[in-house]
């Protein structure tokens, strides 16, 4: 019998410059502040948006990462 090599895969790294990575890091900071905002600080009377629709539809999400709310 014949025994066929293993093929093999040489892990490729991505490199980014650091112009791209600083924009790259941005729009995450940006993404998790906007996050936090909408789950841990609107309330409904000072909302982005009129209304509590915001707040009740992250209202369990509150709960689970334990933002008091009541």
């Amino acid at each position: 019998m014949t025994t066929l090599p293993a093929p093999s895969a040489t892990a490729t790294p991505v490199v980014l410059p650091l112009s791209r990575a600083v924009w790259w890091l941005a729009g995450a900071a940006a993404l998790a502040l906007a996050l936090y905002y909408f789950i841990g600080v609107d309330q409904g009377a000072v909302s982005a948006f009129g209304g509590a629709q915001v707040h009740e539809f992250v209202h369990d999400a509150r709960h689970f990462l334990g933002f008091p709310c009541h």
